[in-house]
């Protein structure tokens, strides 16, 4: 089951799980409440913790993902500016050997652009990851081997440090793909959230008759929050896209020749 598809079923299930907190914490307040008057006196304090608790969590995972995104999105225009600065600077090399590496280059995007296009499939996705590192290997002894006929040094001094800064620049995509939500926060938001459904259906039990609008908008409302941070914190496969930080690659790709 990929992401996107169990961000879907953990909504899906939390809905549920809400709905039957709500119920179950109704009832037993409306059996409390027939034994006695003063069973919701002193209850608010608690229920304002737990309801800030949830605010937090919610919050806290909610700026975790769109801080994730935007990373994610900052590192991909890093990568275009580390290989078109690279790409500039093939010029460096001996004339006889830019057309291969600009053709390395042309084949060195494709894997790169592949390797996230085949998400979530992680086993094509690590394979193009594979290729790609070999072409940085053929793309970085090709840039040694010029440099050993260029008296000026320039492919040393400029050539080989932009290359190095696109290397490292997909270390750093690489961890970023992997980094989530740790799952003990996300379990405990969730955990939180039907707790919060059970003390207010505990709550609406003073009511003369339970308010099932209420109870389904709030359950609706927690759902789709959680499902939106799985999306924010998994962009290669929801809703929430990188098309437009991915773009950069992609012009930049049809525009090597």
């Amino acid at each position: 089951m990929d992401p996107e598809q169990l961000a879907v079923v953990i909504s899906i299930c939390l809905f549920f799980g809400m709905a039957i907190c709500l119920e179950a914490g109704y009832r037993m307040g409306s059996y409390v409440a027939k034994r006695s008057e003063t069973a919701h006196e002193g209850t608010s304090t608690i229920q304002a913790a737990v309801f800030a608790l949830l605010g937090l969590l919610l919050g806290f995972t909610f700026a975790n993902g769109i801080s994730h995104l935007d990373q994610r999105r900052v590192l991909i225009i890093q990568e275009s500016n580390a290989i078109g600065t690279a790409y500039l600077r093939l010029d460096l090399l001996p004339a006889s050997q830019q057309q291969e590496m600009r053709n390395l280059f042309r084949h060195y995007l494709d894997a790169r652009l592949g390797v996230y296009e085949k998400l979530p499939d992680l086993a094509a996705a690590a394979e193009d990851l594979q290729h790609a590192a070999q072409l940085q290997q053929e793309i970085w002894s090709h840039a040694i081997a010029g440099g050993r006929d260029d008296p000026t040094q320039n492919v040393a001094r400029l050539l080989l440090p932009a290359l190095n800064d696109m290397i490292d620049v997909t270390t750093s995509r690489t961890i970023a793909l992997h980094t989530h939500l740790p799952p003990l926060i996300f379990g405990l938001s969730i955990s939180v959230a039907l707790l919060s459904g059970l003390l207010a259906g505990y709550d609406m039990a003073r009511r003369k008759s339970r308010s099932w609008f209420h109870g389904l908008l709030y359950a609706v409302v927690i759902s789709i929050t959680i499902f939106t941070v799985l999306d924010l914190d998994y962009p290669r496969f929801g809703l929430i896209r990188l098309t437009a930080a991915d773009s950069a690659l992609i012009e930049l790709r049809d525009a090597i020749r």
